[in-house]
């Protein structure tokens, strides 16, 4: 049986509209971003993660921490830390006070790999992102985009971190 087609709450032209630029900005932007730091060896997946350990006390994170912070799945977050494992760029450790637990570590290699990518990244993203729009309309899409996060991490089970 199909679905009554009257009897749903369609997306406007407007909200359509507004969708699908949301979608094509974020595909186009993370492609362009991700395709900028390849030169490097990382991904932009690879970057996200070696940015939260070189915020993170210590340079380390609970792995299931990490996961929540990377907005991944645990079992593609550990495929992800075995790759960077593999390449030097982390390590893992057990946590002593919980044996189920695990950290990632950032090695002294990954920390170089940031220290030398950062700041091309952030060119890259003021070039693509930030500096197309006026400090107003950076601040309006935070406020934008604060419920959206609130909800989905609700959703989710994870809190947001400001």
């Amino acid at each position: 049986m199909l679905v009554d087609m009257d009897d749903h709450r369609w997306l406007t032209p407007h909200e359509q509209r507004a969708w699908r630029a949301h979608l094509a900005a974020h595909r186009l932007l993370f492609l362009q971003l991700d395709r900028e730091l390849q030169g490097s060896g990382l991904s932009l997946n690879d970057y996200e993660i070696l940015v939260n350990l070189s915020e993170s006390p210590g340079r380390r994170m609970r792995m299931s921490e990490l996961a929540d912070a990377t907005i991944q799945s645990r079992s593609r977050l550990s495929h992800q830390i075995s790759r960077m494992e593999a390449a030097g760029l982390v390590t893992r450790e057990e946590c002593e006070d919980d044996r189920r637990g695990t950290f990632a570590v950032l090695t002294d290699q990954g920390w170089e790999m940031i220290r030398r990518v950062a700041p091309d990244h952030v060119d890259s993203v003021r070039r693509h992102f930030i500096d197309l729009m006026t400090p107003e309309q950076v601040s309006a899409l935070e406020r934008i985009y604060a419920p959206v996060i609130d909800h989905l991490q609700g959703v989710r089970g994870v809190r947001r971190n400001d």
